[in-house]
């Protein structure tokens, strides 16, 4: 029997263990919205290569003069650097054109597709699939 109690609390604490980095990871679905593409146009204050997603940090002034913070998820480093990315590609203070969709919950923060630096070059930030480049 001490047995049995023992392999049970084994095997639990695997799935659990197991289940941690899957619950980290989201679909694009989960968060952010087909339905709300955007386009921002704004300077980047910091680019975050880390995994499994990158963050590009803009601000955002609006029209009417408003000072927005966004953030937008971009692919793993990885995906960025075979995309054509470097990590001087974005410094901060780059004027930059960014368009994705907007997260569902409509908070400044965006899954991004292109991203366009000021001398006209275009990078692709996703990670592939659907949004990838190509894929219609």
């Amino acid at each position: 029997m001490r047995v049995m109690n023992w392999f049970g609390s084994l095997s639990g604490a695997a799935l659990i263990a197991m289940a941690a980095p899957v619950a980290a990871h989201h679909s694009f679905a989960a968060e952010f919205d087909i339905n709300r593409p955007i386009k921002l146009d704004g300077v980047v204050t910091k680019m975050e290569f880390s995994n499994p997603h990158s963050w590009l940090h803009l601000e955002i002034v609006t029209a009417t003069g408003e000072k927005q913070q966004w953030m937008v998820e971009g692919g793993a480093p990885n995906a960025l650097i075979r995309n054509g990315w470097n990590r001087n590609s974005v410094a901060p203070g780059t004027k930059v054109h960014v368009e994705g969709f907007q997260a569902k919950d409509r908070s400044f923060r965006a899954s991004g597709r292109d991203i366009t630096l000021p001398d006209g070059k275009s990078l692709f930030m996703g990670q592939g699939g659907s949004a990838a480049p190509g894929a219609e």
